[in-house]
């Protein structure tokens, strides 16, 4: 496989967030909602950005819900994520193998970098595409194309790996190979679904597909 450049998802990917957004989902919801709502039912919420997640709950008050949410989320962060298992050590191993990486996240980009920089991740990406460097947000092509305008880089030659649906649709969309990951939140069979290229165990298979 003839692959150069690697983009990546980062919430649920790279770095595990889950418990954070849950806690902050429900922290937002138990506020604004006036129901409670199951763990299952927040996981639905999780992959589109939170404006699109939040018109289902209160369409007059979305900025107020996605402002509450934030605060939320970045005075917990520290406490709550950690990056996956065999990732830092694949990321060390794929750079040092010459491949472009790249991240592509429907987070804002600060958010996302204090992720990244609590993980060790941050000197690992040539580009970081977030939620308000694009009009349009995944499962549409267009944050994928736009990391691979910034690298110079082709679809044909390019592995969009995620753990949601947006992420393996967006990568298709894009014309890239996919790459959905097993531990997804969601469950891998619902990635499945969507017949990504490949399913990762570990981030660490990504090594073997590449031959690393």
């Amino acid at each position: 496989m003839n692959i150069r450049t690697i983009l990546f998802d980062l919430d649920g990917t790279l770095i595990d967030t889950n418990e954070l957004i849950i806690a902050s989902f429900t922290h937002t919801l138990n506020k604004y909602a006036g129901k409670s709502y199951t763990r299952e039912q927040i996981l639905d919420f999780i992959g589109p950005p939170l404006v699109d997640s939040f018109k289902k709950v209160d369409p007059v008050r979305v900025d107020e819900l996605v402002q509450t949410y934030r605060d939320h989320n970045l005075s917990n962060h520290d406490s709550y994520v950690v990056a996956y298992p065999t990732v830092v050590d694949t990321m060390i191993k794929l750079k040092q193998a010459g491949f472009q990486l790249g991240i592509v996240t429907t987070k804002v980009k600060s958010t996302a970098e204090m992720g990244l920089s609590l993980t060790g991740l941050t000197d690992f990406f040539e580009v970081l595409i977030g939620l308000e460097d694009v009009t349009h947000a995944k499962p549409h092509p267009e944050p994928i194309i736009k990391a691979l305008t910034e690298l110079n880089a082709h679809p044909a030659t390019t592995l969009m790996v995620g753990d949601n649906y947006h992420d393996i649709e967006a990568g298709k969309n894009a014309g890239t190979k996919t790459a959905g990951v097993a531990w997804t939140i969601k469950g891998r069979e619902a990635l499945e679904a969507y017949q990504p290229d490949y399913m990762l165990e570990e981030m660490s298979d990504l090594l073997k597909i590449l031959g690393v």
